[in-house]
């Protein structure tokens, strides 16, 4: 069990984290729905071929609203490493997205402006889903916890002695699936 009181905490960043997220993805759901909509409206271009404009506009504005509003506490040493992950990360999502359309519009023939529409709302949620996970597991990574000269980390208590595989767990869950499992894989020091 970990330390009363530290769930709370954690538990508030994450609700924060992920209205700020929310937030800024509203913003690039309608960036992304509008310029899908004027696209499809305005030229003669495939509907999948608009949605990926309309999806690399919204990347561009969410990436703004990301680095700067969501993440803006979040370590900014690497910035080169980060848009590149971002738009890794993003191309998927793209990909995730886009592929919802493709297979309504050219798989089951669903091509009216209402359900392309729906369908591109659809890709849009589950390509969220996945783009939040990579985001904050990757490219926005937490600063490190400072510690204070009492050799506990600032905001939070003294664990007891006794917790150390708790203090490893909670260490454990906070790193990316690579980090953890490369710590793991290391051979344990012989005497």
């Amino acid at each position: 069990m970990s330390e009363p009181g530290t769930l709370r905490p954690r538990i508030e960043r994450l609700a924060r984290e992920v209205a700020k997220f929310g937030l800024v993805g509203g913003l690039g759901v309608l960036v992304n729905m509008g310029v899908f909509n004027l696209v499809r409206h305005f030229s003669d271009l495939p509907v999948v071929r608009a949605s990926l404009i309309a999806t690399v506009v919204a990347i561009l504005c969410n990436y703004v609203g990301f680095r700067y509003f969501t993440y803006r506490d979040c370590d900014k040493s690497g910035r080169t490493r980060e848009m590149t992950l971002f738009l890794v990360f993003s191309a998927i999502g793209m990909v995730i997205e886009n592929g919802v359309l493709y297979a309504a519009t050219y798989g089951a023939g669903w091509d009216t402006p209402l359900q392309s529409n729906f369908f591109k709302f659809f890709g849009i949620g589950v390509g969220t889903l996945f783009r939040f996970w990579s985001y904050r597991s990757w490219v926005f990574k937490a600063m490190p916890v400072e510690s204070s000269g009492s050799g506990k980390p600032s905001g939070a208590g003294a664990a007891p002695a006794s917790g150390t595989a708790v203090r490893s767990a909670e260490a454990l869950l906070e790193k990316t699936p690579r980090q953890a499992t490369r710590d793991t894989r290391k051979q344990p020091d012989r005497v």
